[in-house]
């Protein structure tokens, strides 16, 4: 006898998407498990709002958000995909720079094809996640940085990783003084976020959103298992 798998129940109403909220927790909602019965209260959000709050769990948020956005398949149930729940096998700090309305981004190119990663790198033992892009953002572009605030956690391909926004202060050193694997350091307009292959690509999108309107008072959480990053994303 096997275990059937765990789903969760996917409604649209005429509002929006319909979620759990715990009366005790902020901007953070809930897929219920099928039949599952909940003393949560319920809420209706609508896509635009849905886009940028943190909806649990993630795996399962991220495959109901593209459906609805590219007008996939109608779903009554969805798998239940939590990322979150296995320990990862790397948990990595990323620093997010925004100066004159243009990001700092460490640029690559494979097979002739350029894409860009946000400055940062795995955190290294006894160091601290807030100290950790802090260094990175030092060591890939030369800049002094301070911690903002911590903006998102993602999980893709069981690693988890932090994105902090910083401020900061100097110029781009030199590039044989950088320690980037053969990356460069380039100042991209945030309003080409959305259209820039830019690794992790959910993330990307949302901070040109983020940046244009407001800031997550906590951190988003996202699952990302997008690898083509020449793919549309708006979700």
């Amino acid at each position: 006898m096997t275990d059937e798998p765990i789903t969760v129940r996917v409604q649209l109403d005429g509002t929006g998407l319909v979620l759990a909220k715990e009366p005790h927790e902020d901007q953070t909602y809930y897929f219920p498990r099928h039949n599952q019965l909940t003393n949560s209260s319920w809420v209706s959000l609508p896509l635009a709002e849905a886009l940028h709050v943190r909806i649990r769990p993630v795996g399962t948020a991220e495959t109901v958000l593209r459906d609805w956005v590219t007008g996939g398949p109608a779903r009554e149930t969805a798998p239940w995909d939590d990322p979150a729940a296995a320990d990862p096998v790397r948990i990595r700090a990323g620093a997010v720079v925004i100066r004159d309305e243009r990001m700092l981004l460490i640029g690559f190119e494979e097979d002739g094809v350029p894409f860009y990663e946000i400055p940062g790198g795995g955190v290294e033992g006894g160091e601290t996640l807030h100290a950790a892009p802090v260094r990175e953002l030092q060591e890939e572009t030369g800049l002094t940085g301070n911690v903002v605030r911590e903006i998102t956690r993602v999980w893709k391909d069981n690693r988890r990783e932090h994105y902090f926004l910083l401020s900061a202060e100097g110029e781009i050193g030199a590039l044989e003084e950088l320690d980037n694997h053969g990356g460069t350091p380039k100042w991209v307009p945030v309003d080409q976020l959305s259209t820039t292959q830019v690794w992790p690509k959910r993330l990307a999108w949302r901070i040109a959103h983020w940046h244009a309107t407001n800031w997550p008072t906590q951190p988003a959480e996202l699952a990302d298992s997008i690898h083509d990053l020449q793919a549309d994303c708006s979700w």
